[in-house]
Formats: C-alpha cells, structure tokens, sequence
C-alpha cells in the first residue's frame, strides 16, 4: 500500500509533515506494520497439550485445597 503527498503550492515543511502524518494515521498502515512485527507465533501441538494438562492438574490442586479450607 503506498501513500502520496506531494507539496501543494506555498506550503511550508511542517504542515506538509503534519499532513502527511495524519494520512498514515488515517490509512491505518502503521497498525498493520506493527502487528506483523510483533506477530505471535502459534503455539504446537504439544505445547498446547501441555499448556491444557497443567491447567487441569492446576484446577485439582485448586478444587483440593478449597475442599480442605486453605483457600481464601
């Protein structure tokens, strides 16, 4: 996606930047640069197995606990 400003005539520097920024702004191609560039990678399978089983043992130890009265 590119983006033109060219300057209009007896426009001074700074409003000609100040323009072109707000077209970045508006154009949204920031946000889109910097969600690739901070792109999660998606997890494996095993992790995600391995995320969904530490949570269940999690879950019991919980459930344990709070059977036992040491929760708050």
């Amino acid at each position: 996606m590119s983006l033109k400003v060219r300057r209009k005539e007896k426009e001074t520097p700074p409003s000609l930047i100040r323009r072109f920024s707000r077209r970045v702004r508006q154009s949204g191609i920031l946000l889109q640069a910097r969600k690739s560039r901070f792109r999660a990678r998606p997890k494996s399978h095993q992790m995600k197995r391995r995320a969904a089983l530490r949570r269940e043992e999690l879950k019991k130890e919980y459930e344990r606990l709070e059977k036992m009265g040491k929760t708050k």
